[in-house]
C-alpha cells in the first residue's frame, strides 16, 4: 500500500472480512500463470455498516478498485468531481487514479470491494466503465452475485494452492461479466425483456430457425423502420440481422451434422433452404469447413466435435 494512501476504519466494522494476497503469491504465481495472469484478485473485502470509513489516495493505487454497495450511503471524489453514491450502485476506480471515498455519517454504507490487477485488467475496466455514469453505474441486487462474491472469500481462505488460486480467479470474471452485462446475468427465464426489442427478435429468429426470413420481417416484428433497427441490433451484437440469423442456422447445422444421420441437403431443407450449394457456401465461410468436411471429423473424433472448427484453423 502507498505511503500516501490513508485509511481510516476505527476499530473496524462488526462482521468484516479482509483478505490481502501476499505479494510473493502475486509475484510467483498470479502475475506469471497462463490462467491467472489475464485478470487476478490482489485484495477483497466485505464492510457491513462502515461507520467512519475513509480513504484517501492522492497518487491512486497500481490496482483498480470496485467497491459495490448494496446498503445506506457514501460518496467518491475524483478526477476533482464528487459523487453520491446510494445502494444498488457500484463504483470503479481505474489504477493510478487520484481518489477519496467515505461512508455517509449518517447511513453508513455497506460494500463488497475488490483491487485487481492483470494483463486485460484495464480493458475490463474501460468496459465497465462504457456503460457507466460519474463512475457509479446502477447494480440491481442479484443473490447469485453475492454468492461468487462469498466462494471466493471461502476459497482464499483456506489457502493460495495453485487450483485455489485459478478458481477463484475464474470465478472473479464470472463477477466481472455480471457487472458488464447485468442483463445476460439477470435473466432468470428466456423471455428477453418487453422493451429490447434486439433480444425479442432474436428469440424470433430461434423459433422461425426452419424458415427464410427477409430484414423487413424482422423490422416488422420489431415496430421498427427497417434502417432504424439494423442500426440499434449491429450497435448491440456487432453484426446485421441477417448474418446473425444465418450464424443461427449454421449454428442449428452443426447440431444436426453431429447428432443426426440427415444427409446435408435435408439439413438444409430443414433450415428453409432450397439450395443446398447457398447452404454449403454460407455454412463454409462462417466455420471454415464445408459442412462434409465438417461430418468427417464429428465421425473421425467422437463426442468431441468441439475440435471440428478449431481444428480448421490449426
Amino acid at each position: 500500500m502507498a505511503k500516501s494512501t490513508v485509511i481510516r476504519r476505527r476499530d473496524g466494522f462488526e462482521g468484516q472480512k479482509l483478505i490481502v494476497l501476499p505479494k510473493k503469491i502475486i509475484t510467483n504465481f498470479l502475475s506469471k500463470d497462463l490462467v491467472t495472469k489475464q485478470i487476478y484478485i490482489t485484495d477483497i473485502g466485505y464492510y457491513p455498516k462502515a461507520m467512519h470509513h475513509y480513504a484517501e489516495r492522492p497518487h491512486g493505487i497500481n490496482q483498480h478498485i470496485i467497491i459495490y454497495c448494496t446498503e445506506g450511503y457514501g460518496w467518491l471524489e475524483i478526477n476533482k468531481k464528487k459523487v453520491e453514491v446510494s445502494p444498488s450502485q457500484f463504483i470503479a476506480i481505474p489504477a493510478n487514479t487520484p481518489h477519496r471515498y467515505a461512508a455517509n455519517m449518517d447511513k453508513p454504507w455497506t460494500i463488497y470491494w475488490i483491487h485487481f490487477k492483470g494483463e486485460i485488467a484495464s480493458f475490463i475496466l474501460e468496459l465497465i466503465l462504457k456503460n457507466s455514469e460519474n463512475y457509479k453505474p446502477y447494480l440491481s441486487f442479484n443473490e447469485n452475485r453475492i454468492k461468487l462474491f462469498e466462494d471466493i472469500c471461502f476459497n482464499l481462505e483456506k489457502g493460495y494452492s495453485s487450483d485455489a488460486l485459478r478458481y477463484v480467479n475464474m470465478i472473479f470474471s464470472h463477477f466481472l461479466s455480471s457487472l458488464i452485462y447485468e442483463d445476460k446475468f439477470n435473466q432468470v427465464d428466456d423471455k428477453p425483456a418487453d422493451n429490447d426489442m434486439v433480444e425479442k427478435t432474436i428469440r424470433y429468429m430461434q423459433d422461425h430457425i426452419n424458415t427464410m426470413i427477409r430484414l423487413d420481417d424482422l423490422s416488422g416484428y420489431a415496430r421498427l423502420s427497417t434502417s432504424h433497427y439494423s442500426a440499434i441490433f449491429r450497435a448491440k451484437t456487432g453484426y446485421s440481422p441477417i448474418e446473425y440469423f444465418n450464424q443461427l442456422k449454421v449454428q442449428k447445422a452443426c447440431q444436426y451434422i453431429s447428432f443426426t444421420t440427415m444427409s446435408i441437403k435435408n439439413i438444409a431443407l430443414s433450415l428453409g433452404i432450397e439450395d443446398q450449394y447457398y447452404f454449403t457456401r454460407m455454412f463454409t465461410k462462417l466455420m471454415g469447413i464445408s459442412p462434409n468436411e465438417y461430418r468427417k471429423k464429428v465421425k473421425a473424433s467422437p463426442g468431441n466435435s468441439e475440435d471440428t472448427a478449431s481444428g480448421a484453423k490449426r
